[in-house]
């Protein structure tokens, strides 16, 4: 920033708002702050906001990186109460109103935590170790590299079932992540491993959806979960219900009534929990890791923290006894309730928020989509370019809009995934038993000789 800029905005005399996190929710608290009465500050380890939603496209090579994430300095530039700082917060101390980050203290009058989620493994720290997880770009990136690196390596075997087992990809969870996701990995062995993979069969290629439940999607209505399910039948994705997950070794997955799946690849999408900050303590609840909140989004015990998003549950609202649904446009809504709150004169004026659900969507492959508004239920190819449309008008910034689009109409053209480069081979960390392989030529790691090798990581 520059001098005259900086000093502008320490001189302002009005109240510190310091926000936690550069998700939905606390990038749009900061878009309706600005040019109001506070001084606002953004803190986020990344640089970017990333549009999570897309994450999986990221993941299978439709898109790129930088499609689905927007800089927050290009963001809070034009902000002249807004500034941005990137660094992990350590706790916070509310006795003393401060946060403490890896670059020093930050000081603040209100408190703003919009940290969101992390993938919740419940306690199984064997599956954690080994499995993969969709919640970042880096995540995303490292399961394009594996795919594809599986894809290579499988050509080197003269073992079908070793090649069977390296292409047996088993996603875990029927959430729209996993759902989304399979349908995506199941178009790519449709279309690119059948034709240009020739050498390999494509049906040895196979993708599973397991889940511990009885159908998919399971916060949607009976209608469209029934629907997703024939989608994923028709596109040749296995679907297993009442498999509940409890170990994985890198190389075999077991479920708790004794079956086994041969699998080098595991993603998991079973779940999420809140990933709080420290120092505030009893104010999470245990299961969910989320904070406990009032109808106005004060963090229990506490009269100027809140938390917005994904890593707040209130009980306030009557509609939603057990908290609202950890999805976007809570925490969107979120924010613009407390930004009109923050503005009134006195909590004495403060309005307590209501959720206003405006319906649920997934995608599960080209014209296989499913939504739910309010009493219409339905899925199809309406269902399919609605979803395009509403996440392509969610998108932050210009120019990801355009980038997005182009490679969408790309690969409705062409059939053809646009990104699929192993920039930076991913190696997967197993057991500890390969050592002998430490020697190995490097081209082995990049076709996907993924081994946990000892002394490594």
């Amino acid at each position: 920033m520059p001098t005259a800029e900086r000093v502008a905005f320490d001189a302002l005399t009005y109240p510190t708002v310091v926000v936690v996190g550069g998700g939905f929710g606390g990038l749009k608290l900061v878009q309706r702050l600005a040019g109001k009465p506070f001084k606002v500050i953004l803190l986020d380890k990344n640089n970017y906001h990333c549009f999570q939603p897309l994450l999986y496209q990221v993941a299978t090579g439709s898109l790129g990186a930088d499609s689905i994430a927007h800089p927050f300095r290009r963001t809070v530039g034009p902000m002249s109460n807004v500034i941005y700082r990137m660094g992990e917060v350590l706790c916070v101390i509310p006795a003393e109103n401060r946060v403490e980050t890896d670059h020093g203290p930050v000081p603040y009058d209100h408190l703003v935590i919009a940290t969101g989620t992390v993938t919740n493994f419940f306690g199984n720290r064997q599956v954690a170790s080994q499995a993969m997880q969709l919640k970042s770009i880096n995540q995303a990136l490292d399961i394009r590299s594996d795919f594809l690196q599986d894809f290579e390596a499988a050509l080197y075997m003269d073992d079908e079932q070793e090649q069977r087992q390296r292409l047996n990809f088993v996603i875990v969870g029927g959430g729209p992540s996993g759902v989304e996701l399979a349908g995506a990995l199941a178009e790519i062995r449709k279309t690119i491993l059948k034709h240009e993979y020739r050498e390999m069969p494509n049906e040895r290629m196979q993708i599973h959806l397991v889940d511990s439940n009885s159908a998919v999607l399971g916060n949607f209505s009976p209608k469209a979960q029934k629907l997703a399910l024939e989608y994923l039948t028709e596109l040749g994705v296995h679907v297993g219900f009442g498999k509940r997950v409890t170990d994985y070794d890198g190389d075999r997955l077991i479920f708790k009534d004794g079956g086994t799946m041969e699998t080098n690849t595991v993603i998991w999408a079973a779940g999420v929990k809140g990933a709080p900050i420290q120092g505030l303590g009893t104010s999470e609840d245990d299961r969910s890791n989320r904070y406990r909140t009032d109808a106005f989004n004060r963090i229990e015990g506490t009269t100027n923290i809140y938390a917005i998003g994904d890593i707040a549950q209130s009980t306030a609202d009557e509609a939603w006894p057990k908290g609202h649904p950890q999805v976007a446009p809570v925490a969107i809504q979120h924010a613009e309730q407390l930004a009109k709150n923050l503005l009134r004169k006195t909590p004495n004026e403060w309005e307590p928020f209501v959720y206003r659900e405006k319906g649920s969507m997934a995608t599960i492959g080209r014209y296989k989509a499913v939504v739910d508004i309010g009493k219409f239920h339905f899925g199809g190819p309406v269902a399919w370019f609605l979803w395009l449309f509403v996440h392509l008008m969610s998108i932050v910034g210009f120019r990801s809009r355009v980038m997005v689009l182009t490679n969408w109409a790309w690969k409705y053209l062409s059939w053809k995934n646009t990104i699929r480069l192993i920039i930076r081979p991913y190696v997967r960390k197993v057991s500890g038993q390969w050592i002998s392989d430490l020697a190995a030529p490097a081209w082995k790691f990049s076709l996907g000789y993924r081994h946990w090798y000892a002394g490594l990581g």
